[in-house]
């Protein structure tokens, strides 16, 4: 009994690994990134890049055990996931307050040791933050939001209430 349990375990293993999920990756440069709309510096641009861009772009670097099924499917929602949630490719197409806003999450995310997702640094060591890349991510959204206020009416910059 045992035997057919691990074979039928074993077919199923074998059968999802012809499935693919579609893979996160553009082909250039998006126009709706946020370098094309705000002054994003080199240095504020390789830590986005190196620690979130994976999960929050539409360029994701596979790792060679996203070629694993279930893990491929897993990897895949957890993209969609954070894309949904952010999406520095996209940013430009935001309305300026959800812009606003988004920047002020970045803020807090990283302040409160939030994000990276300790499940994503776990293996991708070199996504850690430290201090000074923290203070670099935190000081450039602030001069950001500052910059946004300055521009444009603070209604706009409010999450409008449905009636």
């Amino acid at each position: 009994m045992l035997k057919r349990i691990f074979l039928v375990f074993v077919i199923i293993f074998i059968a999802i690994q012809f499935y693919r999920p579609a893979k996160n990756i553009a082909e250039g440069n998006s126009i709706n990134d946020i370098t094309t709309k705000y002054t994003v510096p080199e240095n504020v641009q390789a830590i986005l890049k190196k620690s979130c861009y994976d999960c929050h772009s539409n360029n994701t670097a596979y790792p060679w055990y996203n070629n694993i099924q279930p893990v491929a499917s897993f990897l895949a929602n957890h993209v969609k996931e954070g894309k949904d949630e952010l999406n520095f490719s996209e940013f430009a197409t935001y309305k300026i307050g959800r812009q606003y806003r988004k920047l002020e999450e970045i803020k807090k995310e990283i302040e409160e040791n939030e994000m990276p997702l300790s499940s994503y640094t776990l293996i991708h060591t070199d996504a850690n933050l430290n201090e000074l890349q923290k203070n670099t991510i935190t000081n450039w959204v602030n001069i950001l939001r500052d910059s946004i206020k300055a521009q444009y009416p603070a209604d706009s910059l409010v999450k409008q209430k449905r009636h």
